[in-house]
């Protein structure tokens, strides 16, 4: 996708911003970077990058076939991330729903980190 602007509105192209994330090439050094990379990933449909980037004593509680459920019934449209710091990110993810009618995700997302590898713990919306 060389060429291509990334999905997370970074203003990098997509092979210099999330695609090293998502490939497995690197770890996001930071949890907005990891929170973008997911965002990227919802964008590109891949379940298998979102569920990995799941804390592991969360995974549990989400499905890979409902996460791609979501992220395919929705077109996504724009990433605002409002505060980022240390181990929190809030953002609005902009998207248009089955019915092509416009809608915002608002939350403010918990990260971890664990042994250098960030992971999504829970967000409050």
């Amino acid at each position: 996708m060389a060429g291509t602007n990334c999905y997370c509105g970074s203003g990098l192209e997509f092979s210099d911003c999330c695609e090293t994330y998502i490939s497995g090439k690197n770890n996001a050094p930071t949890a907005e970077a990891l929170m973008r990379s997911r965002y990227s990933a919802y964008a590109l449909h891949n379940a298998d990058y979102l569920w990995e980037t799941t804390a592991p004593k969360i995974r549990k509680y989400h499905s890979k076939s409902a996460i791609l459920q979501w992220a395919k019934a929705n077109h996504w449209v724009k990433l605002e991330v409002i505060s980022a710091s240390g181990s929190t990110v809030e953002f609005k993810a902009y998207y248009l729903d089955e019915r092509l009618q416009a809608q915002v995700h608002h939350e403010m997302s918990a990260f971890v980190n664990d042994g250098g590898r960030w992971y999504y713990f829970d967000g409050e919306y």
